[in-house]
């Protein structure tokens, strides 16, 4: 790891040598760094799901924020998010490293006790949903929605919708690092982006000097 760090640096101070190293701003660096150390993560082999009361029981040792993935049996987005965003090595990595991740079936039958609130599942037509999954949406139930929930089990967003590896990746950050604190959304994506593409100009540029 030491030995990739290094060779990175190199090619980074290569790309930014003499006038644009010197206009690089504090905030830029840590984006290259953020994104630096997503780029170099070690495939794992898969996320360590657990289940809501699991979850609740490892944050008592562990103080990290929550990822919690709300799905259904039946909703085929949920599934594909599995197969592709969930089995992507950066997001596993990063999600084991930062996170608390819990898997919550939507429709799940037991009740569960939430901050002194009892909670349950309510039939409705032919399915039904449980109320802690519409609590923590406010109410919009649409699968997949994951839940970021920070240290202290506050709600920080909901986001509905499937989600591929490229976005989710900086969402995980921008909520893991506490940068929704620090800054909106747009401005946090466009430098992680910009981030992202000099890391890959980087990459090209020590590759032409090794082949020289």
């Amino acid at each position: 790891m030491i030995e990739q760090i290094l060779f990175v640096y190199k090619g980074l101070m290569t790309l930014f040598y003499g006038v644009k190293i010197m206009l690089m701003t504090k905030t830029h660096w840590i984006f290259v760094l953020i994104v630096l150390w997503t780029s170099m993560s070690h495939a794992q082999s898969g996320i360590k799901w657990y289940t809501w009361e699991e979850g609740m029981v490892k944050s008592e040792s562990e103080h990290k924020k929550f990822v919690i993935d709300m799905y259904t049996d039946w909703c085929g987005w949920c599934k594909k998010m599995d197969r592709t965003t969930f089995s992507d090595p950066r997001i596993i990595d990063y999600i084991n490293t930062n996170y608390i991740p819990i898997k919550f079936d939507a429709e799940h039958k037991e009740n569960i006790t939430f901050k002194g609130e009892e909670h349950r599942f309510v039939r409705s037509g032919r399915r039904g949903y449980h109320t802690l999954a519409a609590k923590l949406t406010n109410g919009r139930l649409s699968y997949p929605t994951i839940v970021f929930l920070d240290e202290s089990k506050e709600l920080i967003q909901a986001i509905p919708g499937f989600q591929d590896a490229t976005m989710f990746n900086p969402i995980l950050i921008y909520f893991a690092e506490d940068l929704h604190k620090k800054m909106p959304w747009n401005s946090f994506l466009r430098n992680y982006n910009n981030a992202n593409r000099q890391m890959q100009g980087n990459s090209i540029l020590v590759g032409q000097e090794k082949g020289n």
